[in-house]
């Protein structure tokens, strides 16, 4: 596997990270997931290179990723924080609610947030994160820390799969009643 220096990953996002692990995934057949691409309406196309230059966003987006692992509906965003405070206002309240609504369909809905300062991956269950969300609507903190996160959905390490979440969703299937 490559380092963070190496040539293969210089500059990569999570998202680019992602989206190598879901073409893994698929793969293998064990899951299909696609990135939701985000609706614009170009304003500006040069049109030598026919690239748009400007654009604004059409609508609000809902997730970053959605698709089925081995049958069961999943969804979920990807953020990145270089500090061990989150801020709620990285996550949108309609992407909550679009969130809540996909697990009332018995889908499983989570946010992936890579901690880029201490090269770590979280799972962060739906369930935990209106917990988060509501603290911050009832006045609470509008952020969590790191220290609040439970240490069994931190990603484990696991050759050949950059971001490997398929065994977090296996245990928030096991949490739940």
């Amino acid at each position: 596997m490559a380092t963070w220096n190496s040539r293969g990953l210089r500059g990569s996002t999570l998202e680019d990270l992602l989206n190598r692990t879901n073409e893994k995934y698929a793969e293998h057949g064990l899951a299909l997931i696609q990135k939701i691409p985000t609706p614009i309406t170009p304003i500006n196309i040069d049109k030598e290179t026919r690239h748009i230059t400007l654009a604004y966003f059409d609508q609000k987006s809902t997730v970053d990723y959605i698709g089925a692992v081995q049958g069961i509906p999943v969804c979920f965003d990807a953020k990145e924080c270089n500090t061990d405070t989150f801020p709620l206002a990285n996550i949108h309240e309609h992407q909550v609610k679009f969130m809540e609504q996909f697990e009332k369909q018995e889908g499983i809905a989570f946010i992936l947030i890579s901690f880029t300062h201490r090269d770590e991956f979280y799972y962060l269950r739906f369930e935990d994160l209106k917990i988060f969300w509501k603290r911050a609507e009832q006045g609470g903190r509008k952020s969590f820390r790191y220290e609040e996160l439970d240490p069994a959905f931190f990603l484990p390490k696991e050759s050949g799969i950059l971001v490997p979440y398929l065994p977090m969703i296996q245990r928030d299937l096991d949490t739940r009643d």
